[in-house]
């Protein structure tokens, strides 16, 4: 004879949500308190970071790890080892690596674009992408401050135009 299973209440399923999400909480307060120290600010909300295996020459270089700025990156058993909670998905490691997908990663902004880039080409175009949309928000900003001084001064001109008319006419 089989018992029943117990159907979970509301009751249990949410306590299992605040669980997962006290874990998550817990994960993020170690991941600052890992970092502060070294002076690196987190600009990505979340990411992850892989190094194949077959292609890494960490055995004769190890630049990866010596550019690392959160020391995430150090020397294992005879390979790169990668400590999570401290990469913070800056992407030195790929710029400095002299093997193309070697080191991968995948890093989400805090507005939510998620970005993908293995080798120093990908990066370079993410940066000019970036740069771009921040040189176009201030041309916009420019072009609206210019519109408006145009604006004013056409405005003060026509003043001055009326009054002379004016002036003519008494």
């Amino acid at each position: 004879m089989s018992t029943p299973t117990k159907v979970p209440s509301i009751f249990d399923l949410m306590m299992e949500d605040e669980k997962v999400t006290s874990e998550e909480e817990e994960r993020q307060k170690r991941r600052k308190e890992l970092i502060e120290p070294t002076g690196v600010k987190e600009l990505f909300k979340d990411g992850k970071i892989s190094i194949n295996k077959f292609t890494c020459e960490g055995t004769q270089c190890k630049l990866c790890i010596k550019v690392c700025p959160t020391n995430a990156l150090y020397w294992g058993t005879g390979e790169i080892g990668i400590i999570e909670d401290l990469c913070v998905y800056c992407g030195a490691c790929v710029t400095i690596c002299m093997v193309d997908d070697c080191i991968k990663i995948e890093r989400t902004r805090k507005d939510g674009t998620v970005e993908k880039f293995s080798n120093l080409s990908d990066v370079v175009k993410l940066q000019e992408k970036k740069n771009t949309e921040k040189r176009w928000e201030r041309v916009k900003t420019n072009a609206i401050t210019l519109r408006q001084a145009y604006k004013e001064k056409d405005e003060n001109t026509q003043t001055r135009k009326r009054q002379r008319l004016l002036s003519y006419k008494l």
